[in-house]
């Protein structure tokens, strides 16, 4: 494993997690929309992440010689895809709605405050946890340069 690879490990993961903070502040502001460009409402998105590289266990088991190594060391994770959630969306009875059916009822988008909001935290915990990372990793090249410097 080269000395920026905890680096770039760590960069990819802010950048997924971004992208997972702005869909999730996308779904939270669209939450009340019943309308969009194409007339229907909102639908949830959700971002899917994929390891690159190998995954960490391989990269342990080869480190430690239980495996001969066979693959590159881990290079972070990226963005797959950004989805529509297949939830069904919710429907409300509102008669006076300009959007309501001819029941009454209007459809909102399948957009839960409360799980984005976890989605919210769990995601900026993991930007948080990279943003570590990567200060630990500035700190050791710094230690290693002031060893090889006295």
């Amino acid at each position: 494993m080269g000395m920026f690879d905890a680096l770039n490990v760590s960069a990819s993961g802010l950048s997924a997690e971004r992208t997972r903070m702005d869909v999730v502040a996308n779904n939270l502001a669209n939450a009340q929309s019943t309308r969009g460009a194409d007339g229907q409402p909102f639908r949830r998105q959700e971002v899917t992440l994929q390891a690159e590289g190998s995954s960490f266990s391989s990269v342990l088991s080869s480190e430690v010689g239980a495996r001969a190594r066979t693959q590159g060391p881990p290079q972070g994770v990226k963005v797959v895809e950004v989805s529509e959630d297949p939830t069904p969306n919710r429907r409300v009875y509102d008669p006076g709605h300009p959007d309501a059916d001819d029941d009454g009822y209007i459809s909102l988008p399948n957009v839960n405050p409360v799980t984005e909001m976890v989605d919210l935290i769990a995601s900026s915990r993991s930007y948080e946890a990279n943003v570590n990372a990567m200060q630990t990793a500035k700190q050791m090249f710094t230690k290693t340069v002031d060893l090889l410097r006295g």
